[in-house]
């Protein structure tokens, strides 16, 4: 093989795989310049140095939303630093990802398994991605909301990008029929966003959230020197409070502290009643 073919070769199998020029010479060199045979030399060299990455902790990254006809889809992509999340192959490959994300409608398993532009799985490219790269990164959860009884509003907190950014909620609305309620629907978003419910209502909160919270309480009140038998009734005044913060129905309307979200809700102009029947909030990192 002459230098320019080799050279040839090498700058196809750069552009086929990312990955750096002596790896692809090294690659060449080792399968006689078979590209297939070198492109499956580092795609097993990829696995090898990605496998060594993936104890480290990625709590940084991206999140995406897509919308399309009604219908929104969410993604979380991780990586190691905020440098990487601003990474234009990094980038680039996060809204490819999201497009994929909503035509699989939030499947994670059918997601890893689809191709992407270039003919590789999301699995491989997300290997070869971290081989060129240097760091781990993880897709780390999806979520998909149907046009099936009612309506889907968003809102992204200081977007980089249209659609894209560090924190996305999404809510499903039934009953909003007009532009008021749109309105009312985006700015439902921003206060998910913004004051972290976790769950619609009181009742919807983990038992074990609950009990666990309880039992601070109660340390923390008897910690304080108040007898025993008063930790019973003030915890009980505590855990009233942390469930109303902690619900979204019950939670103080972030543009009127005088009236709760159910306030808001029941003072809505549409001729149906408006319920939340379903909301997510992704904040990147969050719990790693």
């Amino acid at each position: 093989m002459s230098n320019k073919d080799l050279l040839d070769n090498i700058k196809k199998l750069r552009e086929m795989t990312g990955v750096g020029f002596k790896d692809c010479k090294l690659a060449l060199d080792e399968n006689r310049g078979d590209i297939d045979k070198s492109i499956e030399f580092l795609r097993k060299k990829g696995i090898a140095k990605a496998s060594k990455k993936m104890n480290r902790t990625a709590s940084e990254g991206l999140a995406l939303v897509n919308e399309q006809n009604g219908e929104v889809s969410l993604i979380e992509i991780n990586s190691e630093t905020d440098f990487v999340a601003k990474n234009s192959d990094f980038i680039i490959f996060c809204k490819e990802l999201s497009d994929i994300n909503f035509n699989v409608r939030g499947d994670f398993e059918k997601l890893n398994n689809s191709q992407m532009n270039n003919g590789q799985t999301v699995k491989d490219a997300l290997i070869n991605l971290i081989s060129k790269i240097g760091e781990k990164i993880t897709i780390r959860r999806t979520h998909f909301f149907d046009k099936s009884r009612g309506q889907n509003y968003f809102y992204v907190h200081s977007a980089i990008e249209k659609n894209i950014g560090k924190i996305i909620s999404v809510v499903k609305l039934d009953g909003a029929s007009n532009s008021k309620d749109n309105d009312l629907g985006s700015k439902l978003a921003m206060h998910i966003a913004a004051s972290n419910p976790l769950a619609i209502d009181k009742d919807g909160i983990d038992k074990n959230i609950v009990e666990k919270e309880l039992e601070i309480i109660k340390a923390e009140i008897v910690n304080s020197g108040k007898p025993p038998e008063l930790a019973e009734k003030i915890s009980k005044g505590k855990i009233s409070k942390f469930l109303n913060e902690n619900s979204l129905l019950n939670q103080i309307w972030i543009m009127d502290p005088k009236k709760t979200v159910q306030d808001i809700l029941n003072d809505s102009s549409s001729e149906k009643k408006i319920n939340v029947l379903e909301f997510v909030k992704y904040k990147v990192g969050e719990g790693i």
